[in-house]
């Protein structure tokens, strides 16, 4: 196989890596890649343990893209289990449905391990997931045993290290637990800090026909409105319409000398104050453009780099 593919390759030297670190079988899991396909592999997991899956031997297939690891791999189960759907790929956190979630450090190891995890939690209607009742899980771990699959045979599943019967359960079940909840926690992490990071609506404003402004929130539905100006009645309101009268100067006892220093000086105020309230730049405006810049160039790199790998893995293949 080694001859059929460049070991320059960052994806095949990373699976034959893989493959060496995983030819010798567990009790758990084993996994190979196929004859005349490095990227097609075949696996075979146990059901965990005090589970509806327990005594079963579950086998599928691993298909894994061209960018791995860069890219996360598809998995496909071929064995009738009552989690996963027979000949699908399966929606989970670490394969290919969710590449947002996918760490390059991850492998093959963690894929299994993961399957492994995921099957005694619930479905909740994500692809390819079934919820079998524990009667018809456990039919059908006792079924799996007999399963043989049309490529590579039993090969696998006889590959299987004896189970130990122990009530400790093993390091690739504690592990594959932890896992589990490792990756469910940090989907759950990232869809709460989108959603913390979300702005909040912003507050609809309508007028009353009384020429009150009442604030209402969009989600609750609740207004706020404003306080309004208490009226003035008797005394309060002679006061006031006093003080609004002072305040406008008398320009009928004015010369028309002084009339027009009065109107110079006034319009040397207005002037002065106008000037000082100046418009802030448009941030906004400015923002926008360089948010664009960034795009098309970050659009642009990934293009390129797109037909960079494109035709270095046919460079490859033609070698």
């Amino acid at each position: 196989m080694e001859g059929q593919y460049n070991l320059r390759n960052p994806a095949v030297k990373r699976l034959m890596k893989e493959a060496q670190e995983l030819k010798d079988p567990t009790e758990q899991y084993h996994a190979q890649p196929l004859e005349d396909n490095l990227f097609e592999w075949h696996f075979t997991v146990r059901g965990p343990p005090d589970s509806d899956f327990d005594g079963g031997v579950y086998h599928g297939r691993i298909v894994l893209p061209p960018e791995y690891p860069m890219k996360p791999p598809s998995i496909i189960l071929l064995t009738h289990n009552g989690r996963f759907e027979v000949g699908k790929k399966i929606c989970l956190s670490i394969s290919g449905h969710h590449p947002e979630t996918w760490q390059p450090s991850w492998s093959i190891r963690t894929a299994l391990l993961a399957i492994i995890g995921f099957m005694p939690t619930k479905g909740e209607g994500a692809i390819g997931s079934l919820d079998y009742t524990p009667d018809e899980r456990k039919t059908l771990a006792k079924k799996s045993q007999d399963f043989s699959c049309e490529i590579c045979g039993s090969r696998m599943r006889s590959a299987l290290l004896a189970s130990t019967e122990s009530s400790i359960p093993s390091p690739a079940d504690v592990e594959a637990k932890e896992l589990a909840k490792q990756i469910n926690f940090k989907a759950e992490t990232n869809i709460s800090s989108n959603t913390e990071s979300a702005p909040a609506p912003a507050p609809i404003i309508n007028e009353t026909q009384d020429s009150q402004v009442s604030l209402q929130h969009p989600s609750t539905g609740t207004s706020l409105q404003t306080e309004d100006t208490p009226e003035l009645t008797g005394d309060d309101a002679h006061a006031e319409n006093q003080e609004s009268t002072q305040s406008v100067p008398n320009t009928t006892s004015l010369s028309p000398r002084q009339r027009r220093t009065q109107q110079q000086q006034q319009a040397r105020r207005t002037t002065s104050s106008y000037s000082q309230v100046r418009q802030p730049p448009n941030t906004n405006q400015i923002g926008s453009t360089i948010l664009i810049v960034l795009l098309t160039l970050a659009l642009a790199a990934l293009i390129f780099r797109r037909i960079y790998m494109a035709n270095e893995y046919r460079l490859d293949y033609e070698l």
